[in-house]
């Protein structure tokens, strides 16, 4: 059994959030001592690992419980998926690498989009179905997504990078993060998010903004192809627009 302290330090959770989970019924602890201290056990552990591992692939809490809470879900299974899933993304993320060094060195307007492997895209959604059919978020990128053809997804694709290059541009033209025209641009991005993948709630908006200005790969890519700061200008940008 470990104690919530010990848990934090083990998965790099803070304290405040476990005991928000155990709040919203989440992630209860295992055991209440007298003395009020929560302690985990191992079955907890691994649905603690289920629950970051979702997380990673941007569910809200809410739509995470449910799903773990749901009689007829399959941890082993699930473990496997998110296994696949993660291998996938870190493809997708090392695609995004090669297409931000390309940018770098000729330019957006010529830069080849091919790099954007919809074979992998298709085959990220087919592995996701199982996990993510229950949430409503996929549900509808789902439907909007089912026609899509392998320009579509390159022309998307373009659009969503599009976005970052823009916020770049307003970073380095000095706009703050909170001034009406970065504003706007957030309710762009917004937009767009909803108008081509699902409906993003602040909620989601909120856990994308810390996704980008997080660290790791993501915000280097970011970084890349807006320009260094970027990713956290944005973020930021976010975060207020959230508020």
């Amino acid at each position: 059994m470990k104690t919530v302290h010990e848990v934090s330090q083990l998965t790099g959770v803070s304290v405040r959030t476990l005991h928000h989970y155990d709040d919203i019924g989440l992630l209860k602890p295992t055991e209440v001592t007298e003395a009020g201290y929560r302690l985990y056990d191992d079955t907890a552990l691994e649905r603690l690992q289920h629950i970051l591992l979702f997380r990673e692939l941007q569910f809200p809490l809410k739509d995470i419980k449910e799903i773990l809470d749901s009689p007829d879900f399959d941890r082993n299974r699930a473990l496997e998926q998110q296994i696949e899933l993660l291998t996938l993304k870190k493809e997708h993320l090392e695609n995004l690498i090669m297409f931000a060094r390309g940018i770098k060195a000729i330019g957006v307007r010529y830069m080849d989009f091919s790099v954007f492997d919809s074979k992998k895209l298709d085959e990220y959604a087919a592995q996701a179905k199982q996990s993510w059919g229950k949430t409503e978020a996929y549900k509808e990128f789902e439907e909007k997504s089912k026609d899509w053809t392998e320009d579509t997804t390159q022309d998307i694709a373009k659009e969503m990078m599009t976005l970052f290059v823009e916020f770049g541009e307003m970073m380095r033209c000095g706009y703050a993060p909170d001034s009406v025209e970065t504003q706007t641009q957030v309710k762009k991005l917004q937009d767009y998010i909803t108008e081509h993948f699902y409906q993003c709630t602040p909620q989601i908006l909120a856990g994308l903004g810390k996704m980008y200005s997080g660290g790791g790969e993501f915000t280097a890519n970011i970084d890349k192809f807006g320009g260094v700061g970027t990713a956290e200008y944005s973020g930021k940008a976010i975060e207020i627009y959230c508020m």
